[in-house]
């Protein structure tokens, strides 16, 4: 699988990555074996890019890395970049953004995963006000200098929040969310990143799975599933499921979506494809729940690059359906 450089460390990830969200079980349970074989197929397929973070499943994702890795061994190890992220778990109170605090977070995560330097972690989508306190990033600078973790990043909610971190010269990466149903990080973000060598993390690729597909108007979500308890916002950021869209209205440009997808391709994989053709992007970081899904993700990676007539579509997509919904808000 092709390899991307994040710059400002110096190290080389997957294309495609693998987003461990769902194995903390907070899409629907997945059981212990499953989420192993998950992993399994990932790296099997190539992916060198594991993303997880402290909240999912309370730590029970990163347990399963850390118990996966142990696993593959030391040296087939090394070869995977595992970035965790850290802050959720707290108010969300700028207050709680403390060296104190950070090593606690830290440590937490280094036994989870069972390392004892993380290779990047990031703050989760922390307070606003956070991304241009300079403390902040002393404070991080240090949990560098003592050895917890090898790099730090962020991951957004908005784009002025990645354009701050942006600016600030040891963020290695931003993750942000984009896909076709969120295409304003291409306006500014992606290009300032470019110039500054930090890396973009792309997630939510498939706007909850929108882009699949698969769903249906009168599709049911199990009730630990994001896309039933915060369909409006009612747990976190609204913009984290279905990308912030309308489902009814998203069911219906996903269907229009689907139909521009070239031949030999699944929706999902035009989406993946789409994301990994954007400028500026590293690493894609789709979820899965099955072995399948995890191969088929990687898949996307090695398809041909959607031709110019598919890309000018699925642009018009966005602009007659999607655009007015959610670009001014993120």
């Amino acid at each position: 699988m092709e390899q991307r450089e994040i710059r400002r460390i110096g190290r080389d990830v997957s294309v495609v990555g693998l987003g461990t969200w769902q194995l903390g079980a907070d899409w629907g349970e997945v059981d212990e074996d499953e989420a192993l074989a998950v992993l399994d197929a990932a790296v099997d397929s190539g992916v060198t890019f594991l993303d997880t973070a402290d909240v999912y499943g309370d730590g029970r994702s990163e347990r399963l890395i850390g118990s996966f890795l142990g696993q593959l061994g030391p040296d087939r190890a090394a070869g995977i970049l595992v970035a965790t992220k850290m802050g959720r778990r707290a108010r969300q109170d700028p207050a709680e953004f403390t060296l104190d605090n950070f090593r606690v977070w830290t440590d937490r995560s280094r036994a989870n995963l069972g390392v004892d330097t993380l290779d990047l972690v990031q703050l989760h989508c922390p307070p606003t006000p956070v991304f241009s306190s300079g403390a902040v990033y002393d404070a991080l600078d240090t949990l560098v200098e003592e050895g917890r973790v090898a790099a730090y990043g962020v991951s957004v909610e908005t784009c002025e929040e990645a354009l701050a971190a942006i600016a600030r010269p040891h963020v290695a990466s931003v993750q942000i969310i984009l896909n076709a149903f969120r295409r304003k990080p291409l306006e500014r973000v992606l290009p300032a990143a470019r110039e500054a060598g930090v890396g973009i993390i792309a997630r939510v690729p498939l706007a909850s799975g929108l882009l699949s597909g698969r769903y249906r108007r009168d599709t049911v979500f199990g009730a630990d599933d994001h896309r039933t308890y915060n369909r409006r916002g009612e747990s976190f950021d609204v913009g984290e499921t279905f990308s912030g869209v309308d489902y009814e209205v998203g069911v219906e440009a996903a269907a229009e979506f689907a139909a521009l997808v070239p031949e030999g391709a699944t929706p999902a994989q035009a989406a993946l494809r789409w994301v990994v053709q954007q400028e500026g992007v590293t690493s894609v970081i789709p979820g899965a729940r099955t072995p399948e899904q995890a191969r088929a993700n990687s898949e996307a990676a090695r398809l041909p690059a959607l031709p110019e007539v598919t890309l000018k579509a699925v642009e018009e997509l966005y602009d007659r359906r999607i655009r007015g919904l959610v670009h001014d808000r993120w």
